[in-house]
């Protein structure tokens, strides 16, 4: 599980941080509401935890600037601020739970792994992806082929997952920007080039079977090539 805590007290987040990470899944960290912001929308997450009251952009706010983007990601809000109406008020910004402080992590581990088996029960994506002897693990972000581990940048990661959430088609140029830059401008850009060359220089360099090709004219496809 991929979480992104969105926390301005700088001893807090590094505590849930840590706590996440240990627990076994993987963790960044934004210490505001802009930074929180552009971050969610950049990457994929399986969880946001927001704070209410952030600098630059309040929590509420930062909420639903992501709805209005259809960003979609289910939200748990921590508050000092735990009334019902401020419940309320954080539910109908788009928060999926609420966790007043002060709270004991179990309990925000617990609703945090709700949230995310219940997301990933509605849009039915599997929680991993192989192709040949590549395997990309979307909860805890790992990439293996034949076993060994390959460290892969963010971008990459994205670029990789949609490659294989594809397999055996052809991926162009646009899909790539929208899908995983969110960019609509012209194909022609060489980032795509540029990217895929990298993260294949990552895959398949020094293997036998090369699984990232380049369909020309059209765009890049991922395929186990010893079938």
């Amino acid at each position: 599980m991929k979480i992104l805590v969105i926390e301005d007290d700088q001893e807090a987040g590094a505590y849930m941080v840590k706590a996440f990470r240990e627990a076994g899944h993987v963790a960044d960290h934004a210490a505001d509401g802009l930074d929180g912001y552009a971050m969610a929308r950049e990457g994929e997450y399986d969880v946001l935890v927001v704070d209410r009251m952030l600098p630059k952009l309040d929590g509420l706010s930062l909420i639903r600037s992501l709805r209005e983007q259809n960003v979609d990601t289910p939200v748990l809000i921590l508050s000092a601020l735990g009334q019902v109406d401020d419940r309320v008020k954080g539910l109908r910004a788009g928060g999926d739970d609420y966790l007043p402080k002060p709270y004991a992590f179990s309990e925000l581990l617990a609703r945090v792994e709700v949230l995310a088996r219940r997301k990933k029960g509605a849009n039915g994506e599997p929680t991993s992806y192989q192709v040949g002897d590549l395997v990309l693990d979307r909860l805890s972000h790992r990439v293996t082929r034949g076993g060994q581990e390959i460290v892969l940048q963010p971008r990459e990661f994205r670029l990789l997952e949609y490659l294989m959430k594809h397999a055996g088609q052809v991926v162009t140029r646009t899909m790539l920007l929208e899908n995983v830059w969110d960019y609509h401008f012209d194909p022609q850009t060489n980032v795509i080039d540029v990217h895929v060359s990298r993260l294949r220089s990552k895959i398949d360099k020094g293997q036998d079977v090369p699984l990232i090709q380049t369909v020309r004219g059209a765009g890049y496809m991922i395929r186990d090539g010893s079938r």
